[in-house]
């Protein structure tokens, strides 16, 4: 699922999150080109877009997000992320 929030402010994310019972919160970073390749996780997760850009791909479509987007994976989702020209620095968590 995403979400175009518009919302970039770190402590606003953090806050949202916590509020919908994501826990293990922390912010991240990656540069240009980083590719994570197909993998799954065991909890839902979420990445909230701080600045940049990174597509992530799942079986069913491929999505790019942009600063103030939120994407939440499910648990057992296989997926794989490739990073923009400008890197990207986003907030992780987890929930489940």
């Amino acid at each position: 699922m995403v979400k175009r929030t518009g919302i970039t402010n770190k402590e606003e994310i953090f806050r949202t999150l916590r509020e919908e019972g994501f826990t293990g919160l922390y912010l991240w970073h990656d540069p240009p080109g980083t590719y994570y390749d197909w993998h799954t996780h065991p909890l839902d997760e979420v990445r909230w877009i701080i600045e940049g850009e990174i597509t992530i791909g799942t079986e069913e479509r491929v999505v790019t997000l942009k600063a103030g987007d939120r994407m939440e994976v499910p648990a057992g989702t296989r997926h794989w992320a490739r990073v923009g020209e400008s890197g990207v620095t986003y907030v992780c968590g987890s929930k489940g």
